[in-house]
């Protein structure tokens, strides 16, 4: 996908509210079924509880990969939705801090861009279930922006 058809569809998803056309471009994504919520200027990335994301079926709870890849993938459609990124950014480096047990149920995340350079962006990432107030986790990313 060229950079001109990538802006194009990030400006389609703006204008028609709806970011499953860019989700659907990254494999992982899709396969784990990553939604994408619009509240005013902010982002919410919504994962459905799915079974096939079990990790421990006693508890049952979500596999501890199975969040950093959701938080992970969260993070990479943030800055290609709001910063302006003509290509998907690229993970440098991802640091997750495990909080409290996943359940089986839907798991959010939102994003906060800390600094983004001409090379580099770093993003904090922060998950939950239930109550924004008590994370599942919090992670930081930072992702290479310039061009590949």
């Amino acid at each position: 996908m060229t950079p001109m058809d990538l802006n194009q569809l990030v400006r389609q998803a703006h204008e028609q509210n709806d970011y499953d056309p860019l989700i659907q471009l990254i494999p992982y994504a899709r396969m784990i079924g990553i939604e994408c919520l619009r509240l005013g200027d902010d982002l919410v990335f919504r994962l459905p509880a799915n079974r096939d994301c079990i990790g421990n079926p006693t508890l049952p709870a979500l596999h501890g990969g199975v969040i950093a890849g959701f938080m992970e993938h969260s993070a990479m459609l943030h800055l290609l939705i709001f910063m302006g990124i003509p290509h998907l950014p690229k993970i440098i480096d991802f640091s997750i801090d495990y909080l409290r047990a996943g359940h089986y149920r839907d798991t959010y995340a939102q994003c906060q861009v800390w600094r983004q350079g001409k090379r580099v962006a770093n993003v904090a990432i922060t998950a939950w279930q239930t109550n924004q107030t008590e994370p599942i986790a919090t992670a930081r990313a930072h992702f290479k922006v310039d061009e590949p």
